[in-house]
């Protein structure tokens, strides 16, 4: 589906969106968010994408256009703000670590995204969480928080549980796609998680693909491996199959 060039402004309170696919703004807590929304009908299940340490991006539209085609309706939230799309690595740590500094502000953004994807026709009923990199530890963040979904998915994502949080309230079913070669989330982090999820009886499967970078989904770029891309996604199209239909 074509992206839509008309930007509609809404806020938290405003009546369901009907369009295919658009760009979306939205308001929490008096500053502007832009997220993409894209359904291939309304009653397609629906996938929460959150994005990487770049913002929301043409990536992750792709993505979410990628499964718009599978029969599922995306809402890729924002969670830097209307604008913000750093492209400098000391930026893209600002704002990835002002909100891995302040969790509750990260939860307060992703509750307010489901918000707007409900509004936009989303099923937050029938819904699974999914995320790259930053986007893949704010998933699981979203999982410790207790949400009401059918799944988390990540993808390269930060593994690490931050102190005084735990598994204790996830609900749903958890996926971890992991790069076993890589060198910024470590294999020992990967562990760590999955002594957790057993010891919180959270239904979950992890898996690492050997050869395969931190970041190895995006495409284009240096650490792309096609074929790590291509299974994890084969395995998260199943893992959305079970967990939705």
């Amino acid at each position: 589906m074509s992206r839509l060039s008309i930007l509609l402004a809404i806020a938290l309170f405003v009546s369901p969106i009907t369009a295919q696919s658009e760009l979306i703004e939205y308001q929490i807590d008096q500053q502007t968010y832009e997220g993409y929304y894209v359904s291939p009908s309304p009653s397609a299940p629906l996938v929460m994408l959150f994005h990487d340490w770049d913002g929301l991006t043409d990536y992750e539209i792709k993505r979410a256009e990628m499964l718009a085609k599978e029969g599922f309706a995306v809402f890729a939230a924002d969670l830097f703000g209307k604008g913000v799309r750093p492209t400098e690595v000391k930026d893209k740590r600002q704002h990835t670590g002002e909100l891995y500094e302040d969790r509750q502000k990260m939860q307060q953004l992703m509750l307010g995204a489901i918000a707007v994807a409900a509004k936009s026709g989303g099923q937050t009923s029938n819904a699974v969480a999914m995320g790259y990199c930053f986007g893949g530890a704010a998933v699981l963040e979203l999982a410790r928080s207790g949400a009401d979904f059918k799944g988390f998915a990540t993808f390269h994502g930060g593994l690490k549980t931050p102190e005084g949080q735990s598994y204790a309230e996830a609900k749903g079913q958890i996926l971890v796609m992991h790069g076993t070669a890589d060198s910024a989330i470590t294999m020992t982090e990967f562990a760590d998680l999955a002594v957790e999820l057993e010891q919180n009886n959270v239904p979950h499967e992890m898996i690492t693909y050997g050869g395969a970078p931190h970041a190895f989904t995006v495409f284009g770029a240096e650490r792309y491996r096609a074929d790590a891309d291509r299974k994890s996604w084969q395995r998260f199209l199943d893992f959305l199959n079970d967990a939705l239909r």
